[in-house]
C-alpha cells in the first residue's frame, strides 16, 4: 500500500547515504495517487531526521565528504549524480525491496501509471539488489502480467526470470535501465530471453503497446457470477458494483472473486471492495513504531453482496498488497473459501515523498489481517490447494524445443480460422513429435490464438483453479467446506505448535 505526502526535504538530511546498487520494486507496479491519508507530521515524524548526537555526527561527515568530492575528485562531477548515489544507497541499506530511491525517471514513470496508460510490454517486475539467496545472478523477476497486454498474451508468468532484452543480461542492469528498454514508443519490438523454473529457456518477442491499466472483467458461468479483480484504482469499486448489479439482474446464486495475478493497488479500494461483502467490522489495521501510523479500516455498512451469497476467492502467487488485504479479510471473517496457490506475501504499506523532480517510497507500516496477522514475505494459503501442472525436466527440455521451433505460432498465422478438429489433430501431432501432454498443448494453442483478439473473460477448459472452484458450487457442499475453514491466525498458531513438536 502506498501513501503520498508533498513535502520537499531540507538537503542537510539527505547526506546520510552510502552509495551501493540499485534496490528496485515492482517497477510498473508503483501505485500512484493518495492511497489513504497523508498523514500529518510529514517527512519528520517517518523519523528520518533524528536529532541525536550520533545521526548529527554522521550528517555532518556526509556533508564534508560530498564537499570534498566536489572539490578535489580529479573530474568534475554533476552534483546530481552524487545526490542519486547517496539517495540510492540509504535505502539499499534498509534491505526493504519496497523502499526505494526513485529518479526523474522512475517518478515520471509513476506520473504516467497514475494517468492511466503508458507504453509498454505489460509486465510488472522486479529485482533483487546483488545475488539471489541461491547464489545466482539478480536477474529480472516477472512479478504479474497484466491482462490483455503483450507480456500476458504471449504467456509469460509470474516468477518468469526476464535474463536477457535485446541481447543485454538484465543481471547488469539497473532498473532505470530495465524500464528504459521495456517501455517507450508503441509499435516497436522488444527481444527477451525468459527462464521459467531450472532448466526451461525460450526467447519471446514483444511489441510494445499503449498499456492502459485496467480493473475489472465479469460474466456468468451459469448461474454463478465471475467478478475478476485485475488491480485496486479509484475505478475497481464502481467497475465491480457494476458488475453485482448485473449478476443480480441474472438472478445469480454464488460469487466467484478472482484475485489472481492482481499485484495490488489502492488502500481504500481494497476497503471498498471488502465492504461489498462484509456489514462493518475490521477489513485490516496498520502498526508501525510510529503512533500516526497505527490505523484500523472498517468495512462500510453498505454490504451489496448478501450473505447467504456463497463466495470463493482465486488466489496464486500473483495475487499481492491489495489483493492480499480483501483475501486476508473475506477469510478471517468467514465470508469466502481460498481456492488455489500461496499469494505473494506483501504485506507492507508505502508512502510516496517527491524531492524536486526525484523522490521516494518508503515503508511506513505493516499490515495485519482480521485475526492481527501479518503475510508479509508468508503469504495466504488457500483453503484448498489447486496448482497447474508442473513440468518435469525431461517435460522442460521438450517444451523449450517446442518454443524454439515455432510451430505453434506458425500454425496460428496459417490457420487464423482453425476448427476444433484442426487444433485437435494439430495438438495430437504435437503429443507425437515432443512427448508433452495433449491439454497443455491445446492450452499453448489457445494462448497463441487470444494474442491477436481479446482474451475471453475466463476459459473454464483450461482454468482448473476455476474450474474447481465452480465444481465446488455445483457438488453443494460449501457450506460444509466454510464450517471447517480456519483463520490465518489459527492457521500460524498451528504451524507453530507443528513446529514445536518436531523439534
Amino acid at each position: 500500500m502506498n501513501h503520498t505526502t508533498r513535502r520537499k526535504i531540507p538537503l542537510s538530511w539527505i547526506w546520510i547515504a552510502i552509495t551501493s546498487l540499485l534496490c528496485v520494486i515492482f517497477a510498473f507496479a508503483s501505485v500512484p495517487g493518495v492511497l489513504a491519508q497523508v498523514r500529518d507530521g510529514g517527512i519528520q515524524a517517518s523519523g528520518i531526521a533524528d536529532n541525536n548526537q550520533k545521526s548529527r555526527k554522521y550528517i555532518d561527515t556526509f556533508q564534508q565528504v560530498f564537499n570534498f568530492i566536489q572539490r578535489h575528485y580529479v573530474d568534475e562531477v554533476d552534483p546530481n549524480v552524487i545526490f542519486e548515489g547517496a539517495m540510492t544507497g540509504l535505502f539499499n541499506a534498509l534491505e526493504d525491496p519496497y523502499s526505494v530511491f526513485m529518479s526523474t525517471k522512475e517518478m515520471n514513470s509513476l506520473s504516467d501509471t497514475t494517468q492511466g496508460s503508458f507504453g509498454g510490454v505489460g509486465l510488472y517486475i522486479s529485482k533483487p539488489v546483488g545475488n539471489r539467496p541461491d547464489g545466482k545472478p539478480p536477474y529480472v523477476e516477472v512479478a504479474s502480467p497484466i491482462e490483455d497486454t503483450p507480456g500476458w498474451r504471449a504467456g509469460i508468468n509470474p516468477g518468469d526470470l526476464i535474463l536477457e532484452i535485446n541481447g543485454e543480461s538484465t543481471d547488469v542492469l539497473t532498473m532505470d535501465e530495465v524500464l528504459a528498454r521495456l517501455r517507450g514508443t508503441p509499435g516497436v519490438a522488444v527481444d527477451l530471453l525468459i527462464r521459467r523454473g531450472e532448466k526451461l529457456e525460450f526467447p519471446i518477442t514483444l511489441t510494445r503497446a499503449i498499456i492502459e491499466v485496467p480493473t475489472a472483467k465479469y460474466a456468468m458461468i451459469g448461474d454463478i457470477g465471475y467478478l475478476k479483480l485485475i488491480t485496486f484504482t479509484p475505478m475497481t469499486a464502481s467497475r465491480a458494483a457494476d458488475a453485482i448489479k448485473d449478476f443480480q439482474e441474472k438472478n445469480y446464486q454464488s460469487l466467484i472473486l478472482d484475485l489472481r495475478n492482481n499485484y495490488g493497488g489502492l488502500l481504500n479500494s481494497a476497503v471498498d471492495i471488502s465492504s461489498m461483502f462484509l456489514e462493518g467490522g475490521v477489513v485490516v489495521s496498520t502498526k508501525s513504531r510510529i503512533p500516526s501510523e497505527n490505523h484500523v479500516f472498517n468495512a462500510k455498512r453498505n454490504t451489496i453482496v448478501p450473505a447467504n451469497i456463497p463466495v470463493i476467492v482465486l488466489i496464486n502467487r500473483g495475487s499481492a498488497s491489495a489483493s492480499e488485504i480483501v483475501a486476508g479479510a473475506l477469510k478471517d471473517r468467514n465470508r469466502a473459501y481460498l481456492v488455489g496457490e500461496k499469494s505473494y506475501g506483501k504485506g507492507s504499506v508505502q508512502q510516496v515523498y517527491p524531492l524536486d523532480t526525484a523522490g521516494f517510497k518508503i515503508t511506513t507500516a505493516r499490515y495485519f489481517t482480521p485475526s492481527d496477522v501479518n503475510i508479509d514475505k508468508i503469504g495466504i494459503p488457500p483453503d484448498r490447494v489447486v496448482n497447474f501442472p508442473t513440468f518435469t525436466d525431461d517435460d522442460a527440455e521438450h517444451l523449450s524445443k517446442l518454443i524454439n521451433d515455432n510451430k505453434i505460432p506458425s500454425f496460428v498465422r496459417e490457420n487464423p480460422e482453425a476448427s476444433a478438429a484442426q487444433i485437435e489433430r494439430f495438438a495430437k501431432s504435437l503429443e507425437k513429435e515432443y512427448q508433452l501432454d495433449y491439454t497443455l498443448l491445446k492450452r499453448l494453442i489457445r494462448n497463441e490464438q487470444n494474442r491477436t483478439v481479446i482474451a475471453p473473460v475466463y476459459d473454464l477448459e483450461y482454468d482448473v483453479q476455476l474450474q474447481e472452484a465452480v465444481n465446488i458450487f455445483k457438488n453443494g457442499n460449501f457450506r460444509s467446506l466454510m464450517q471447517n475453514s480456519k483463520t490465518l491466525k489459527e492457521l500460524q498458531e498451528e504451524a507453530i505448535m507443528d513446529m514445536a513438536q518436531a523439534s
